[in-house]
């Protein structure tokens, strides 16, 4: 039966969970808000996290890095790391002189040693003995230089497809070159010291016709040098075979490409 409208009105409250959407409050939660305030929260604590740690140490890392005795961290199994003071500037007959009386400028001085013994220029007498004059200790000049004019006899020129002043056959350029890898030195003390240099070595022919073809060797040189007052200055070496890596599954240049190579990259001085 219908109510009249002068019957007194009443007003019944359900619980909260019975009443309709209508009565809810208009203040609901939007997820999508919500979702992007924590996504903004989480990337600045990542952000804050990761500038925190920036140039920290690996703790891990202590038992896999070493340091040589200049102080250059390596990785462990490496060997030492790149190091080394500034190269030289000066020169002398092309020779980078006048070395830091350390260890390292001994190192440098037998790296740069070690590739004038290995040059071409050692072939040609003349040449020879301007190197022997710019790298020896001036005790030991005279017994280097009887050495080595022993040692690059024509013989040995004969044997490298030369003549007697280090002359290859017309049309094809000799090729003689060492390459240091590395060095170490030992028994160092401020007036003499022993470095051993790992080198490789180009050495043969280049050119059509060519029965020496350039090819690559590994060794090791050991030079004693002397401190003379204002230099490092050889004394004696010596030369053995290797070590030598495994050589890789690389096609040979044409001697085209060795000759072209060789005339047109120069070499370089060397400072540890």
């Amino acid at each position: 039966m219908p109510l009249s409208d002068d019957q007194p009105h009443t007003r019944t409250r359900l619980p909260v969970g019975e009443q309709p959407s209508s009565q809810v409050s208009a203040r609901q939660p939007r997820p999508l808000r919500t979702l992007l305030t924590v996504l903004v929260v989480v990337t600045l604590l990542v952000v804050a996290i990761s500038i925190a740690n920036r140039g920290k140490a690996d703790p891990g890392a202590s038992g896999t890095a070493g340091r040589s005795a200049d102080g250059a961290t390596a990785t462990a199994g490496a060997g030492p790391g790149p190091s080394g003071e500034q190269p030289v500037s000066t020169t002398t007959n092309g020779i980078a002189g006048g070395f830091p009386h350390t260890d390292q400028g001994a190192q440098s001085a037998a790296v740069n040693y070690a590739v004038a013994i290995g040059s071409a220029d050692m072939f040609r007498t003349e040449s020879r003995h301007t190197i022997v004059a710019t790298i020896a200790d001036p005790g030991a000049a005279a017994a280097l230089q009887a050495r080595l004019d022993q040692g690059f006899s024509p013989e040995t020129a004969a044997r490298f497809g030369v003549d007697a002043q280090g002359r290859p056959p017309k049309g094809q350029t000799f090729v003689s070159r060492t390459i240091p890898v590395g060095a170490k030195s030992s028994a160092y003390s401020e007036e003499s010291v022993k470095v051993e240099v790992w080198c490789t070595g180009l050495f043969g022919l280049a050119g059509e016709r060519s029965i020496r073809p350039v090819s690559e060797e590994w060794f090791t040189l050991t030079l004693n040098l002397r401190w003379t007052g204002t230099d490092w200055k050889l004394t004696d070496f010596s030369r053995v075979a290797g070590p030598a890596p495994v050589p890789p599954d690389q096609q040979a240049a044409t001697s085209e490409e060795i000759t072209g190579a060789v005339e047109q990259f120069g070499g370089f001085r060397y400072a540890r």
